[in-house]
């Protein structure tokens, strides 16, 4: 596991130049290849639910003030209805941004948190990583194929009460880096999401009951003292796959997370907070 990385300083064009670059090399993909995006959406809901999960709305967090919380709901309903109800047929792929679209002002987007090379500023439309994060933990739990996720780069926000493996979530910018699943399998699946007063809550739901679950786990999680004086924190995100007996028939690599601490580690229970 190759995790010895450093902060990399760039300056504000290099940064805006590479922006440019890749956000229209994703339009280019998106428009001018051949792979098949999907864009149907039924109100009706798929009989089978495969994997449902929730994730609080509201999170202390330490120097963050709640209005950026409060934002962030407003945003995540905005995009939440560009997502729920979208049906992934055989042979399609799901695109977080392609369905979503520029979060702006235009659309009703306001100033949220935005993580940002290691601390956290005001941004229109932040806090819809918490939408990524879930549908990608969820996804985990079923055959679809993650075929484009990324990493969080910098552990921000020190751990309490987290129910999830370090590094299961997938982290998002318009719209570059995006997150796409891929339906391998022969049969419709359809995403819910909806928000109720405390929590973000989707669903993965098919046609038929499937013939495997699955058990997502982590291993080899440790905490690296870097020579250039920082911490690193690592480790390895795989799942067990169960068949309708309650059989272990594979344990499978799923990725690697290496992320540059903002913290120091080893706080104290009491003075820790996260976000998800």
């Amino acid at each position: 596991m190759n995790g010895n990385i450093k902060p990399i300083k760039r300056s504000r064009i290099r940064i805006a130049l590479g922006k440019l670059f890749y956000t229209y090399k994703r339009y280019s993909e998106w428009y001018f290849t051949s792979k098949k995006y999907t864009k149907t959406y039924s109100a009706s809901l798929l009989p089978e639910i495969i994997f449902t999960h929730k994730t609080p709305l509201f999170r202390k967090l330490k120097d963050v003030d709640m209005w950026m919380q409060h934002n962030k709901v407003n945003n995540l309903r905005i995009a939440a209805k560009k997502l729920n109800g979208i049906i992934i047929n055989p042979g399609e792929t799901f695109s977080y941004w392609k369905l979503i679209g520029k979060p702006n002002r235009r659309k009703g987007y306001v100033e949220g948190m935005v993580l940002f090379y290691g601390g956290f500023k005001a941004g229109v439309g932040g806090g819809l990583c918490q939408l990524s994060n879930l549908i990608y933990w969820m996804t985990l739990h079923t055959p679809l194929m993650v075929t484009e996720r990324y990493r969080h780069s910098y552990d921000v926000f020190p751990d309490s009460n987290r129910t999830q493996p370090f590094g299961s979530g997938a982290t998002c910018v318009y719209n570059y880096r995006d997150l796409q699943i891929y339906n391998g399998t022969n049969q419709a699946y359809q995403l819910r999401v909806y928000l109720t007063d405390e929590y973000l809550v989707g669903e993965w739901r098919t046609t038929e009951k499937p013939m495997y679950t699955y058990e997502v786990y982590e291993k080899e999680h440790k905490i690296t003292h870097e020579y250039w004086g920082g911490y690193v924190r690592h480790n390895v995100i795989c799942r067990r796959v169960f068949d309708i007996n309650n059989n272990i028939v594979d344990d499978e690599y799923i990725t690697e997370n290496h992320a540059l601490m903002m913290y120091q580690p080893f706080l104290e229970e009491h003075t820790k907070n996260s976000i998800c």
